[in-house]
């Protein structure tokens, strides 16, 4: 029994990749660390809003608590960082699994 298990799940996860591939790789170009320094560069500049917010906020309190506009500022750049980490996340996930098309260039590839 645990052997037709384990073979419907590698079927499963083959049908799956084709699947998603076929969906997902012609939709989005080829991608190289290139491609993908924009998002990355998206990324860190949310992370950096989120964080100067805290920083600005624990400024301006000086210890008290903050005010409900204050934390509803806050809110909206966690919610937008962790949005584009979730997809962030998802494209990591994407290229994993094989769904995408890659590119190393001879550069990129000494850098590992």
């Amino acid at each position: 029994m645990e052997i037709d298990s384990n073979r419907l799940l590698l079927e499963l996860e083959k049908k799956r990749r084709e699947i998603n591939r076929s969906i997902i790789n012609p939709a989005i170009p080829e991608l190289s660390l290139e491609a993908l320094n924009p998002m990355l560069t998206m990324v860190a500049q949310a992370r950096k809003n989120y964080l100067c917010c805290l920083t600005e906020m624990a400024k301006d309190c000086q210890g008290e608590a903050p005010d409900s506009q204050q934390i509803e500022t806050l809110r909206a750049f966690r919610e937008t960082y962790d949005e584009l980490v979730s997809a962030a996340n998802a494209l990591e996930t994407a290229i994993q699994r094989d769904y995408l098309d890659v590119r190393v260039t001879r550069r990129e590839s000494s850098a590992s």
